[in-house]
């Protein structure tokens, strides 16, 4: 890959240039993948596949929950049902990425490295056709499924030939040909794996799959001719109501008269706007992991994302009163009695790791700790001192001091950990020098960040612009930024981040804690918030409102989702979604024969639905809010009530706080009588959290529920 500017490490298409070069990249509803001489057609093209439900893999089921659900759903890859190559293309073949930008790049085949001739497939998400545009090839269309039928369908319109395949599993696919000459190719169909094209030829195959008969076919037909080059977003809120738009470059004969066809994600439908809602088409294919995707005619499609939270602030929100900013005086009290004990941790010591991500937990949990000291318990002499001692452990990373110093890498351009230079371990800090994760680990300092700048606006002007730095490496609003690429983490298409950076996976890019990529938007809409950048926290209220809804569609399952199959769903979480498998495991790559690990141990993945608590961490005001109260009570009721699969009462250690957190949204009359047991055991507060902090969130919601009462007697 020839490329100067920066390089998105996290986007769809890294499998195009990391390792082998044959991993699939997933643009929704279809997979590419190079073939590389693989399967039965031995082709050096790119391969084209369609995975429908009935191809599925399901794992073993889980008794303990309620509906027995199959504990993960893999779909198949290799599937190589029409592939765009070429005579030349052999085992000379190379495969270049060009122009890699958020929404696509371009997969470049080339006989031989350096030829002029060669196939540049432009790579852009949800894209309607998978086109190819040939430069003095002679084309060949194979398939490994093998064909059944081809047949010459004429010209949709002056300089366009079809053909409507049928292969041997049953599919119908369309082919457009569209030669820079205007001349028919005269595809001839050698055998049940080739269809040949003339020497020396120039001009686009377009493929696309019709699931939609007759009808589709037309609407196909209508839109050939022309492909997606590449996409742009665009953002605003005003008021509680955010709007975002996605438009579509397109190239491709006669293209200013002819309508661009795209597929769109269930989310996307769920907040088109009027304009945009109405060119959807009757046309839908199946996704790996996200449902049906539509069809949409059209360059640009609009969405409206209402109930933005826009007053959430640092204290415990709610959905239906907002902003807690004052707890009741007996809440108080119990809050205070315990302070003196949390606020004697040493902060320093317990932020000076040789982890990113676990020092940015550190952090985070001390500034919450002493925010609500200050704030709510009404405290601010009692949590000066804390605060100091802060301030200073912030400063350790400010000063870049820590174990393993960040470093800026020319190459990709970021900010990443040195763990891994000088022959460390790839896999060091959960990968951050790969680019791992970091939307999860700088997104704890900037949250961190924001809280010391609200209780002491002078520590700002000194540490802004390293923590605009952690901003700007994963989550930059510039896309022409000289030093870091636009979005690293959040995906605009997807309505969600991805956290695997430079790993080949043939599973795609993966997510898993979707509690922490709320974390991260919530942090860049307070760091917005306490410096003053109103386009920074309008972009973070955004981002919240975009993932409530993807997460709703695709992670945090209530017993009505339609994208996920229904003997999944009972699960409540998905776990990990990637383009391929949806696991209830994290980390699990299932081309190997382990797991990779990342967040929990193997032992502890046979403990039924850690992964929810996974989708739970870190507890914060933003957590009502991407977390409905009737999914909480769904998984609840499932998975950790006393009768349930796996009993909270029973969890050990830091994993049962987190539950009794999480049970604040639905229950904070027994979340807070936890919390605010006489001899409470501080072994069951996870070391990101403290007991302080879960008490602030139960008082919190119990000051909208009119059920709640707050006991004096019932504490430490």
């Amino acid at each position: 890959m020839n490329n100067t500017d920066p390089i998105e490490t996290n986007k769809f298409y890294a499998g195009l240039f990391l390792g082998t070069q044959t991993n699939t990249t997933f643009t929704h509803p279809y997979g590419i993948a190079w073939a590389k001489g693989n399967g039965n057609a031995k082709s050096y093209g790119m391969a084209i596949s369609h995975i429908e439900a009935d191809k599925l893999a399901l794992g073993p089921k889980n008794d303990k929950i309620p509906g027995s659900p199959v504990q993960y759903y893999v779909n198949p890859i290799g599937i190589q049902s029409i592939i765009l190559s070429a005579t030349e293309l052999g085992g000379s073949t190379v495969l270049m990425t060009e122009n890699p930008l958020p929404f696509s790049a371009n997969a470049v085949l080339q006989p031989q490295s350096g030829s002029s001739e060669r196939i540049t497939f432009p790579v852009v998400q949800g894209m309607g056709f998978v086109t190819g545009i040939y430069s003095n090839l002679q084309p060949v269309i194979q398939s490994s499924v093998f064909f059944s039928k081809v047949v010459s369908a004429g010209s949709p319109r002056p300089g366009i030939f079809k053909y409507t395949v049928d292969l041997a599993d049953g599919t119908n696919w369309l082919l457009y040909l569209t030669s820079n000459d205007g001349k028919d190719p005269n595809l001839h169909l050698e055998s049940t794996t080739n269809l040949r094209g003339p020497p020396g030829w120039s001009g686009t195959v377009q493929v696309a799959k019709n699931p939609a008969g007759t009808l589709g076919e037309k609407l196909f037909d209508n839109s050939s001719g022309v492909y997606a080059t590449q996409g742009w977003v665009k953002g605003a809120v005003s008021g509680q109501t955010g709007t975002y738009s996605l438009t579509w470059g397109k190239e491709g004969k006669d293209k200013d008269g002819t309508p661009l066809m795209m597929y769109a994600l269930p989310h996307h439908v769920e907040s088109f706007d009027k304009t945009t809602h109405d060119r959807l088409t009757n046309i839908t294919m199946r996704t790996t992991t996200k449902g049906n995707a539509t069809a949409v005619i059209g360059e640009t499609w609009s969405m409206v994302e209402q109930d933005l939270p826009v007053g959430m602030g640092f204290a415990p929100w709610s959905v239906s009163a907002g902003s807690v900013d004052t707890i009741s005086p007996a809440a108080q009290k119990v809050i205070i009695d315990v302070a003196p004990t949390e606020l004697q941790q040493d902060v320093g010591n317990q932020s000076n790791l040789n982890s990113m991500y676990y020092s940015g937990k550190a952090l985070s949990k001390f500034a919450t700790l002493v925010y609500a000291v200050d704030k709510l318990g009404g405290k601010p002499d009692l949590a000066a001192p804390a605060l100091k001692d802060l301030k200073t452990a912030f400063a350790r990373f400010i000063d870049n001091k820590q174990q393993f110093p960040l470093v800026y890498d020319n190459v990709w351009k970021g900010v990443v950990s040195s763990a891994s230079y000088d022959g460390g371990d790839s896999g060091a800090d959960f990968g951050n020098t790969y680019y791992n994760d970091h939307h999860f680990h700088y997104g704890y300092f900037i949250h961190a960040a924001a809280i010391i700048g609200s209780l002491d606006p002078s520590w700002i002007q000194g540490n802004k612009d390293w923590v605009n730095m952690l901003v700007r490496d994963a989550g930059n609003a510039a896309t022409n930024d000289p030093l870091f690429p636009f979005s690293r983490g959040f995906d605009w298409f997807h309505g969600h981040s991805w956290a695997k950076g430079l790993f080949e996976s043939f599973d795609g890019k993966d997510e898993e804690s979707t509690s922490e990529d709320a974390m991260f938007a919530y942090a860049l809409k307070m760091w917005g918030k306490t410096i003053g950048d109103a386009s920074m926290e309008a972009r973070g209220n955004l981002m919240l409102g975009i993932l409530r809804r993807s997460l709703h569609n695709y992670f945090l399952l209530e017993a009505d989702n339609k994208n996920h199959p229904p003997v999944f769903v009972p699960n409540k979480v998905t776990g990990i979604v990637s383009d391929r498998p949806i696991s209830i495991f994290t980390g699990m790559n299932f081309l190997s024969i382990y797991p990779c690990v990342w967040f929990v141990s193997i032992a502890q993945k046979q403990e039924a639905n850690v992964l929810d608590r996974i989708h739970m961490l870190p507890l914060l005001p933003v957590s009502p809010y991407t977390r409905s109260q009737k999914f909480v009570k769904e998984e609840w009721d499932a998975l950790f009530a006393t009768n349930a699969a796996a009993p909270a009462e029973q969890v050990q250690a830091g994993w049962k706080g987190v539950l009794y957190a999480n049970l604040a949204l639905i229950d904070p009359v027994s979340a807070w009588n936890f919390f605010a047991q006489p001899n409470f055991d501080y072994s069951v507060i996870d070391g990101g959290a403290t007991r302080i902090w879960y008490l602030t969130l139960a008082a919190g919601e119990l000051t909208t529920h009119s059920s709640g009462f707050i006991s004096t007697t019932n504490n430490i």
